[in-house]
């Protein structure tokens, strides 16, 4: 029996590793003698109310963290919940909330997840600033149909009466040109399992690729260039128009980057 009660943990040992202080372990133990175990696992209650925030100073709250924090005078751009709730701490009483004066950060967290408000993150948005965007929008949408219709008519074995391309296109500048300097290593069954590569490596300045993909046969087109201006642009146009037969009507869908409508672009198309 004495060897068994060694090797039991006592209740402060067992209260040490749940991370309870002794003092909470020791009042568990003289509820339990008291009451029963069962009413020492529950919270007895204690003096005074719950704090209570009104629907005011919740709706006050609400509207100071759909303001930005740089508007009322701190540095930062926005909120955290630790500034709101002590700028509502500090400025709370003064509006007329008397309760809001010991708000700490996990009322405000609760409260503003009830309106489903995260004052500390942002999410992008696209703003159309086109006024033709939505005709412009009509005709992409136009195209990706065709591609479709033709698609299956080219499943269905019907030729076409004019042969038709459909590429889209789009730019990835600021690629980094980067070489190694050393040889790869071999993996070695038994002693390295993966390809070694050197840590260091050389910095060739950065290139853009100019590609489209024929949305009707996958072909990709591409071309590597230093830059991205209208001339490279009108390389990869000459690029693409060798690629078809003549008398394909070679269509291609863009972004609105300056070089597409440029008027060097637009003089060679003319031409």
């Amino acid at each position: 029996m004495l060897l068994a009660y060694r090797e039991t943990p006592s209740f402060f040992a067992v209260g040490r590793r749940l991370g309870a202080h002794h003092q909470t372990v020791q009042r568990c133990v003289e509820r339990a003698v008291a009451d029963g175990a069962l009413a020492a696992l529950d919270e007895r209650p204690r003096p005074g109310r719950e704090p209570v925030i009104t629907p005011e100073a919740k709706a006050w709250l609400v509207s100071l963290a759909c303001d930005k924090a740089k508007e009322h005078g701190y540095p930062h751009e926005l909120w955290t919940t630790r500034l709101l709730a002590r700028h509502a701490r500090e400025h709370g009483p003064g509006a007329g909330h008397e309760c809001l004066a010991h708000l700490v950060q996990g009322t405000v967290c609760k409260l503003l997840g009830q309106e489903e408000i995260k004052p500390h993150k942002v999410r992008y948005y696209l703003e159309s600033r086109d006024a033709e965007f939505e005709q412009k929008m009509a005709e992409v949408l136009y195209v990706y149909r065709e591609v479709q219709v033709l698609k299956k008519a080219a499943a269905r074995s019907k030729k076409l009466d004019k042969p038709v391309a459909i590429v889209s296109y789009d730019e990835k500048p600021g690629i980094q040109a980067i070489a190694t300097t050393a040889p790869d290593l071999p993996p070695v069954p038994g002693v390295h399992a993966t390809f070694a590569r050197d840590h260091e490596y050389k910095r060739h300045g950065t290139l853009s690729l100019l590609a489209g993909i024929d949305l009707l046969t996958g072909k990709v087109h591409a071309l590597v260039k230093d830059r991205h201006r209208s001339r490279e642009f009108i390389e990869f146009l000459k690029l693409l128009d060798a690629a078809y037969p003549a008398g394909t009507a070679i269509k291609l869908i863009l972004d609105n980057h300056s070089a597409h409508i440029s008027r060097e672009t637009r003089t060679w198309l003319d031409a």
